[in-house]
């Protein structure tokens, strides 16, 4: 019986609507701190908006092979969209409970995993396809998934298909001005501003996309607008971590590193074990130890002695960095924040005469890479970055 129940689950399960056949994550191309994320932004989101983190949540336990924490996200999720008596919800529960045969399926449990397929039956039923549908509703779910994933090109043709149907739909609209943010590289592009501001306009509660508003005005030239906005979002969500980091950024580029660092300090507090946040702190004061050095005046002792204090914070952040086992130049979305975690590393490994400090630091750097099993990639860093020869 289990066995023919396990055949007609290997014929329906390719056709639900969910995170196991989205295809979200290249091979060995998941972030290692995508988890961690995905945990903190939980904190910030409203019941709808976390059952969808939560589904990608369970996914993520899921691939580490943690299926029993995987069907708890599962049943948080599943609690978040009852709060919500409303078709939205009710489609939307079609992705928990696809999600929930897939790992029904993977643990053996296959009665468990056709008593959800089930529950996806009664739904779709009146469609061609008794296992799925197509609605606004599954690609603005696949579309914020896919954004979370990075996957940003295909989250910009699932809101895009979504606003077909319901133009003015303020969460399509969001995470519509959030893909096409991310895939403008240029500064000339501009067509991401009026995106922006229309997703602020239906909903003027996300503070997130706020801040992309800002950062993409100051790159038009148009700062005191983009402070404006960055302003009215650390306002609304002052502790909300995403929204910190998109402030440090645009105070960064304005020139304010301290402000910078501040707004940094400020999303450890919610996010403790964030290591690419550590990196980019340590990177803050490697960069305001240059500007010291650079300013003529750095042989006075008021000056040594901030130089020494910075050049302790850069290496204590450092240590705390990678202390927490992840991979350091591979969690950054943003190039140019990669560069100077990139740029900071050269500074502090590549001397002929590393100190004992900063040779241990070095040795717990190749040992984190060798944890990765990233040797091709680290053999690349080291000649790319020119770090020291004498390797233990």
């Amino acid at each position: 019986m289990s066995e023919a129940i396990r055949n007609s689950l290997e014929k329906v399960l390719p056709q639900l609507k969910c995170h196991f056949t989205w295809n979200l994550f290249r091979e060995g191309s998941m972030a290692t701190h995508m988890e961690e994320r995905v945990c903190n932004q939980i904190n910030f989101l409203n019941s709808e908006d976390k059952a969808t983190m939560y589904n990608l949540l369970a996914y993520i336990k899921h691939l580490d092979g943690e299926n029993e924490a995987a069907l708890e996200c599962l049943g948080q999720a599943e609690d978040l969209l009852k709060l919500k008596q409303d078709e939205k919800a009710e489609i939307r529960r079609l992705v928990t409970w696809g999600n929930y045969a897939w790992i029904c399926y993977h643990m053996g449990r296959f009665s468990e995993a056709q008593a959800y397929v089930d529950k996806v039956r009664c739904v779709c039923k009146k469609f061609a396809n008794p296992y799925s549908m197509e609605c606004p509703e599954l690609d603005c779910e696949e579309g914020w998934t896919r954004l979370k994933c990075g996957r940003n090109e295909r989250a910009k043709v699932c809101f895009e298909k979504a606003l077909e149907e319901k133009p003015a739909d303020s969460e399509c609209s969001s995470g519509m001005a959030i893909a096409m943010y991310r895939l403008e590289e240029s500064p000339e592009e501009q067509h991401s501003v009026d995106a922006l501001k229309q997703a602020v306009k239906l909903n003027s509660s996300n503070q997130y996309v706020k801040a992309l508003l800002a950062l993409k005005l100051q790159k038009m030239r148009e700062e005191a607008e983009g402070e404006r906005w960055i302003e009215e979002a650390l306002g609304k969500a002052p502790n909300q971590t995403d929204v910190l980091q998109k402030a440090a950024t645009f105070y960064k580029k304005k020139g304010n590193l301290d402000r910078a660092t501040e707004f940094l300090m400020r999303a450890l507090g919610s996010t403790a074990n964030n290591s690419p946040l550590y990196f980019l702190i340590m990177c803050h004061f490697r960069k305001q130890l240059q500007q010291l050095q650079d300013t003529g005046d750095a042989e006075t002792s008021e000056s040594r002695e901030k130089m020494d204090e910075l050049k302790r914070l850069t290496m204590e952040y450092m240590h705390k960095a990678l202390q927490r086992r992840r991979s350091p130049l591979n969690s950054y979305s943003d190039l140019t924040e990669f560069l100077d975690v990139k740029s900071c590393y050269q500074m502090v490994f590549s001397k002929e005469s590393p100190s004992a400090e900063e040779q241990q630091l070095y040795e717990s750097y190749c040992n984190l890479q060798e944890y990765h099993r990233n040797s091709e990639d680290l053999d690349a860093l080291k000649n790319l970055l020119q770090f020291p020869k004498n390797e233990k």
